[in-house]
């Protein structure tokens, strides 16, 4: 039988040499202050080194978090096409602050937004094998809803699509 083990993470006790690790880490990709402190606290600094060394990636420009959030909402909607609800929670989790979470909610063009959701119902319905038409619908608002669509604009695509 197989174990899957998590690999390992050196730890590091000198904070110049964390900090460059997350100057190159942050460097990479757009990071958030939460995924930074988790994992410098990973890499076994104290809690002291650890703000030290975000204080220090903030004032370099290495984190940003508005800068962060707008990127995540705007990937996460054209990519994964989640919608405002789904990228508000993972916003969250992360911790990113509100001002933060309305300027990356400003990201996504109202227009666009509501051709996706258009999209993703009848790509959708395209694939689901049901001849009930409420069960239909019911299955397309849940799959809609779980993308994190709002519920009134899912129920006005219906309407849309029924006048059609």
């Amino acid at each position: 039988m197989f174990v899957l083990r998590k690999k390992e993470i050196p730890k590091i006790t000198d904070p110049q040499l964390a900090l460059v690790k997350m100057q190159s880490w942050c460097a990479y990709q757009e990071r958030c202050q939460q995924d930074t402190r988790d994992k410098l606290y990973e890499l076994g600094l104290w809690p002291e080194a650890v703000e030290n060394i975000i204080a220090k990636l903030i004032e370099d420009n290495f984190l940003n978090e508005e800068r962060f959030a707008t990127s995540f909402a705007r990937g996460k909607f054209a990519i994964k096409k989640w919608g405002r609800i789904k990228i508000k929670q993972e916003l969250k989790q992360k911790r990113v602050s509100d001002y933060c979470l309305k300027k990356a909610m400003k990201e996504i063009d109202e227009r666009e937004y509501m051709l996706t959701l258009k999209k993703l119902i009848d790509a959708k319905r395209k694939l689901v094998k049901e001849k009930n038409p409420v069960k239909l619908k019911y299955k397309l608002a849940s799959y809609a809803l779980s993308k994190g669509y709002e519920r009134d604009l899912v129920f006005e695509v219906f309407g849309s699509i029924e006048e059609q």
